[in-house]
């Protein structure tokens, strides 16, 4: 139950708090709307995420199997070696994208010279190595857009329980705050209405 407020019974209140009432109805109604709007959007990306997600977890499993088979059949130091020098340079152009007022993270991956993608002998290493280099490097593109897809579903559920928090005050306690003073305020100026009515009756009859 929504505490009272504390008002004086006049005209003049009356019409500043059914002024309020407008205004709370109306910004109620476009936080619901904004609250909707932002589920529907949160829904989209977290169907994104978890599709990324299952896709990188099965690539990298599938790569980690392929680099300790190809671990298993060739000399330590070689593997070492092999992997030792990357054969992309890579680098990141981050921006920001508007969701629902909310500024998410864009990130796209940009690729430099590629020097050679393989920088090692093939003769030294099995096939497998060259499988499992080959997985994890298209998977880098992947991880870079499931981290901006998991970071925008996160920001975009902190300001979902945001909107709802004051979805919710309007709902549960201003408005009922405020419906419940006119109306306090709409009795007690009928029962003014009422005994001045009286008061001038009994003035009139007193006069006759």
């Amino acid at each position: 139950m929504a505490e009272k407020l504390k008002v004086n019974p006049t005209r003049m209140e009356l019409k500043r708090l059914k002024e309020r009432l407008k205004t709370a109805a109306r910004g109620h109604k476009l936080l619901k709307d904004k609250s909707d709007e932002m589920i529907r959007q949160f829904v989209g990306y977290a169907r994104e995420n978890k599709k990324l997600r299952e896709e990188v977890e099965g690539d990298l499993a599938n790569a980690l199997t392929v680099f300790l088979l190809a671990k298993s059949v060739s000399d330590e130091a070689a593997i070492q070696e092999a992997v030792a020098m990357p054969g992309t340079k890579v680098s990141l152009d981050l921006t920001t994208k508007n969701v629902m007022s909310v500024q998410v993270p864009g990130i796209e991956i940009k690729e430099g010279d590629v020097s050679e993608k393989y920088p090692y002998s093939f003769a030294s290493v099995t096939s497998e190595l060259d499988s499992s280099i080959a997985t994890i490097s298209e998977l880098l593109v992947k991880l870079v857009k499931l981290a901006e897809v998991e970071k925008t579903c996160n920001m975009l559920a902190v300001e979902i329980e945001k909107n709802r928090r004051r979805v919710n005050a309007l709902e549960y306690v201003m408005i009922p705050q405020t419906e419940e003073a006119i109306k306090d305020i709409s009795m007690k100026l009928d029962e003014n209405e009422r005994s001045n009515t009286v008061r001038l009756m009994k003035v009139k009859t007193i006069i006759q």
